[in-house]
C-alpha cells in the first residue's frame, strides 16, 4: 500500500500554482492515422496529410492559430486569450529533421520527427484548470522541414 501511495504520488509537484495537466485520456485520430510511438504523451502520429494547408480541428473547437506552408522556426500568437479547458495542437511535417512545438504560458510542449518522403503529423493536447493570458507557439525545425500548424480550444 505504501509503495502505491508513493508512485502515485510521484507525478504531482504539490502546488496550487500549476496551470495545467496533460490530458489522461489519448487522442483519437481517424484510422489512417495510427498511435503514435510508446512513450509519447497525450499525442498520436501520422503519415499522411498535408504541409500546404493547417491541419483540420480534430474536435470542433475554436481556431486559435492556423498557419500553412512554413519552413523553419516562428513564433506565432495565439489569435484570441487561451481559456480554461482542453487546448489542443494538430502539425504536419515533411522534411528530414526534428520539430519542436511550445505553447506558452501554458507549457504544453512536444517534438515530431520529421522525414524527407512522407508527411507526418502528431496531436497532442493539454487541460487547462484555469484560463491564460494571450499565447504564443513556437516552433523550431530545421530549415528543410516544411510544417503546418492548427491551434485550437
Amino acid at each position: 500500500m505504501t509503495v502505491l501511495a508513493l508512485l502515485g504520488a510521484g507525478g504531482c509537484t504539490g502546488s496550487d500554482d500549476d496551470r495545467s495537466e496533460p490530458s489522461s485520456t489519448p487522442v483519437t485520430m481517424p484510422a489512417t492515422r495510427p498511435s503514435s510511438p510508446a512513450g509519447t504523451t497525450a499525442g498520436t502520429t501520422a503519415d499522411t496529410g498535408k504541409v500546404s494547408e493547417a491541419p483540420p480541428p480534430l474536435r470542433g473547437g475554436e481556431i486559435l492559430l492556423a498557419a500553412k506552408s512554413r519552413q523553419g522556426n516562428a513564433t506565432l500568437p495565439l489569435a484570441k486569450k487561451i481559456g480554461d479547458g482542453r487546448l489542443g495542437v494538430q502539425v504536419n511535417c515533411r522534411g528530414k529533421g526534428t520539430l519542436s512545438v511550445s505553447v506558452e504560458p501554458v507549457g504544453l510542449s512536444f517534438s515530431l520527427e520529421c522525414v524527407a518522403q512522407d508527411v507526418r503529423g502528431t496531436h497532442n493536447e493539454i487541460d487547462l484548470k484555469r484560463p491564460a493570458t494571450e499565447g504564443t507557439v513556437r516552433v523550431t525545425a530545421p530549415s528543410a522541414v516544411t510544417w503546418a500548424l492548427t491551434v485550437e480550444q
